[in-house]
């Protein structure tokens, strides 16, 4: 495995960037191709699988180890929610929250990962800059002011047309894409305004054989 950190925009956020994260990804694929995927939760433009037993535990020395050097958290890491994912609904379909970045979570404990397990699915994460505000990320002190002033752009300007984010947009900024690349894995605080890097010539397609396979897990570490 081999680790590198990025600095994100101009608040210079960490991203940790994983090459080789997991011992035997075709292993991992053979698992989800099995797996039983279900309509995702929150938000998530696709359908979510359970991964195998284990399988985040045998990594949680490494994240531990690039979580304390890239963002000064060296507390135990707490699992909070972790499975197979793969985008899947059509463009046309998007509500509107699925047209904008987001973030996971506002406190500064808050870590997510993605792991990338589609090896000709080259589609990345995209990380944005609200222009109304200038904010990278959108910590607990900053979520008012964000949402109050997202919620009235979209109020008189109108929603955004259906599709994934793509690029610049009239509300937000593009400021970092982060390349996908097979069984590579990223850390980045769960405040940062980001979205899957979903082109228009994604294959949507919800089997795991196909489609963009990831790993998405939500973590707090002390």
């Amino acid at each position: 495995m081999t680790v590198r950190t990025e600095s994100i925009g101009a608040e210079a956020q960490p991203l940790v960037v994983l090459d080789d994260f997991a011992a035997d990804p075709d292993a991992l694929r053979r698992f989800a191709i099995d797996a039983a995927f279900e309509p995702a939760r929150n938000h998530y433009p696709g359908v979510r699988a359970t991964l195998p037993a284990g399988y985040l535990a045998a990594q949680l020395p490494v994240i531990a180890a690039a979580a304390a050097a890239a963002f000064g958290r060296s507390g135990p890491v707490e699992v909070i929610d972790a499975s197979f994912s793969i985008v899947s609904t059509p463009a046309d379909a998007l509500t509107v929250p699925q047209r904008l970045p987001h973030v996971d979570a506002f406190g500064a404990d808050r870590i997510a990962l993605v792991h990338y397990l589609a090896p000709d699915n080259g589609d990345g994460t995209a990380f944005f800059r609200h222009r109304a505000t200038g904010f990278e990320t959108v910590t607990e002190e900053r979520r008012d002011i964000f949402f109050r002033h997202l919620d009235t752009q979209l109020r008189h300007g109108g929603p955004p047309p259906a599709g994934y984010v793509s690029g610049d947009g009239v509300l937000f900024e593009c400021v970092h894409t982060a390349a996908a690349r097979y069984n590579r894995a990223l850390l980045y605080r769960s405040w940062n305004l980001h979205s899957g890097a979903i082109g228009a010539a994604t294959d949507l397609s919800p089997d795991p054989r196909s489609g963009r396979l990831t790993v998405t897990a939500f973590l707090s570490i002390g």
